[in-house]
């Protein structure tokens, strides 16, 4: 079920990179909620497992709280095309994942009652009918903007409009942060959460309920810090935010299976929950910021399969390497995602985002 989960967030993101556009986008995102729907009803009547798989390969489903497969595909780019400026874009971004981790951890409490297939279709099945009443009531300008002859942009297109080559003039810088966003990717698959509390009980001792708060506490830090990444990016930039408030994060991670007892563990744990996630609003805002409008829902689609591709090889790869120690996924995670810091920073630092041209 998970291996079709992952398949069906990387063969719908494909479809929206292709053709999302022209299919328009509200349609898209009313489709997607949907099949969430549906796939409610699959689980709610008992159907057989291979059904929901076949639900799960239209991209409805997820692993994930933040950035949801397709769904974030699509969303990011609606945000970016408000026509807002870029701090309130940026500080769309951070409210947009602040309420998704909370609503998250609201899912989180339901998963904690007894196992009941109809609860959760039921509940499934409410979030897409409303997601679908919603996406219904999106207003005209969230769609791609029309490209015409001479490359001379037109402010609002129908689906169906003809879309020009995928990323014809912004591939290159793309396929760069794709190839970043991976690693990263793999990275965070490293020290998953579920992971992260594996050591904690084996390493320390801790029982379930210390490792329950404590994540608790982590998903309330890293709310604060997905609101508070807009107003650091509205000081220092959007680039500036993402490398340099992770690498003192991943220095944290490293120092995690280094110190002695339980407190201090969950203290580091809890200093680099600040930091962490400070990089994923102004990362969403930077793709969308750095490309032109009618290339952003390839972008997104492309980045985003790129984080889904490497993502499920990292706990494999921390499994293989926790004999040869319970610090090692640490620090080749921290390296890892340092190296991805210091990559970013060198390659993109001279690049001049579109929003900041007529600044001086």
């Amino acid at each position: 079920m998970l291996t079709a989960i992952l398949a069906g967030s990387l063969f719908c993101s494909l479809v929206l990179a292709r053709w999302g556009d022209g299919i328009g986008r509200r349609r898209a995102y009313l489709m997607l909620w949907a099949a969430l729907a549906c796939g409610g009803v699959v689980i709610a009547v008992g159907a057989p497992w291979w059904l929901l798989a076949v639900v799960a390969l239209t991209g409805a489903l997820s692993v994930e709280v933040i950035e949801s497969g397709p769904f974030t595909t699509l969303e990011q780019v609606m945000l970016a095309g408000t026509g807002r400026p870029q701090h309130e874009v940026v500080r769309g971004f951070g409210l947009y994942n602040a309420v998704a981790a909370v609503a998250g951890t609201a899912g989180a409490l339901l998963g904690a009652l007894p196992a009941d297939r109809r609860l959760l279709g039921g509940v499934l099945v409410v979030a897409g009918v409303i997601g679908a009443l919603l996406a219904a009531r999106l207003p005209g300008d969230v769609e791609a903007p029309a490209t015409l002859p001479g490359d001379v942009e037109a402010p609002a297109t129908l689906p169906g409009v003809p879309r020009p080559r995928l990323l014809a003039r912004s591939r290159g810088p793309v396929a760069r942060l794709a190839a970043l966003f991976a690693v990263d990717s793999l990275a965070r698959g490293f020290v998953v959460q579920a992971y992260i509390g594996y050591w904690l009980s084996v390493h320390h001792g801790a029982t379930t309920q210390t490792i329950g708060l404590t994540f608790a506490a982590l998903g309330v830090l890293q709310t604060a810090s997905l609101l508070a990444a807009p107003l650091v990016a509205a000081r220092v930039g959007l680039l500036r935010t993402m490398v340099f408030t992770h690498i003192p994060s991943n220095l944290l991670l490293a120092a995690v299976p280094l110190v002695p007892g339980l407190p201090a563990a969950i203290a580091l744990l809890l200093a680099r929950a600040c930091l962490s996630a400070m990089d994923v609003p102004t990362r969403q805002a930077y793709v969308m910021a750095l490309v032109p409008p009618e290339e952003r829902t390839a972008a997104a689609a492309v980045t985003n399969t790129a984080r889904y591709l490497t993502r499920p090889a990292g706990p494999v790869l921390a499994g293989v390497l926790f004999p040869l120690g319970a610090a090692m996924p640490f620090l080749i995670a921290a390296i890892a995602k340092t190296g991805y810091d210091l990559s970013l920073w060198r390659i993109f630092r001279s690049v001049r985002l579109p929003a900041d041209q007529h600044t001086p």
